[in-house]
């Protein structure tokens, strides 16, 4: 059952970048008409030039959050003893790193900076988002071996879910086509981790 489940998960995990190439166009300031993208990979995607605060405030916040989700998923590769767990890190390894190229990619077009001045800052002005700690990542490489995957993928779940939020934020109040589609990529693969790793949890 625990392999059919992660089976699922790698599947949907390395299925974004291409689904993303289906969703919609980016929106020019020009009056081209607009075509459909033919891409493979997430970070072939362009976004055009049309763009607000809350587009670029959510990429960053993006890129922060993979860039964490990363450090974590290289842990658990390393330290998982489950197959289950560590298939499910090197898929979302391959996605989020192709993910992320795509979003710096959007943001320097943009002329826009890719990371953040102040983690911490800039969520609680905006709302509050939460933030996963450098502390707690850390504390993933000292736990116990045998504490290790609950330690895991507790504080994975809950980061997974705070991309969600900074999702939900994008699609109310953004104003970029691709970067929305995106963002509802983002909502429906990181929602469906969230529900596989509670299913690890308690097998």
């Amino acid at each position: 059952m625990a392999a059919a489940v992660n089976r699922r998960l790698v599947a949907l995990a390395l299925t974004v970048p291409l689904f993303l190439g289906a969703c919609g166009t980016a929106v020019e300031k020009s009056s081209t008409p607009v075509q459909t993208q033919n891409v493979k990979a997430a970070a072939d995607i362009t976004a055009g030039d049309t763009y607000n605060d809350t587009d670029v405030m959510f990429l960053q916040m993006l890129i922060d959050n993979q860039d964490q989700a990363l450090q974590m998923v290289d842990i658990a590769i390393d330290r998982a003893s489950r197959q289950e767990v560590v298939d499910l890190a090197k898929a979302v390894q391959a996605t989020q790193s192709d993910e992320t190229a795509m979003m710096k990619n959007w943001l320097t077009s943009w002329d826009k900076p890719t990371t953040l001045d102040e983690r911490v800052s800039l969520h609680a002005d905006h709302g509050g988002m939460p933030s996963t700690g450098d502390e707690e990542i850390a504390s993933l490489k000292t736990v116990k071996k045998a504490n290790f995957e609950t330690a895991f993928l507790n504080l994975f779940l809950a980061h997974q879910h705070n991309a969600v939020e900074f999702a939900d934020l994008e699609l109310d109040k953004g104003a970029n086509d691709q970067a929305k589609a995106y963002a509802e990529r983002v909502k429906q693969s990181r929602a469906d981790q969230v529900q596989q790793m509670l299913k690890l949890l308690n097998s």
